[in-house]
C-alpha cells in the first residue's frame, strides 16, 4: 500500500485541471471506501450473497 500523501498526489494528478473541491472530496470518499472494503475481505470479514439478500429482503422483496 502507498503512502496516503502519495495516493492523495496520484489522484490529484488523475483529475481534470476544472474539478471542484467537491470533485476532490468524493473521490477521496471512495478511495477510503475501497480500501477499508479490500481490508475486511481480507481480514475474512465477509457475507456471503444469501446473508445479504436476508438482510436486505424487505429492500429486495418483489
Amino acid at each position: 500500500m502507498q503512502s496516503i500523501k502519495k495516493e492523495i498526489t496520484n489522484l490529484l494528478t488523475r483529475l481534470p485541471e476544472d474539478c471542484s473541491l467537491e470533485d476532490v472530496q468524493y473521490h477521496l470518499y471512495v478511495l477510503q471506501k475501497v480500501e477499508h472494503g479490500l481490508e475486511d475481505a481480507e481480514q475474512g470479514r465477509l457475507l456471503s450473497q444469501k446473508d445479504v439478500e436476508k438482510k436486505m429482503s424487505k429492500w429486495l422483496e418483489k
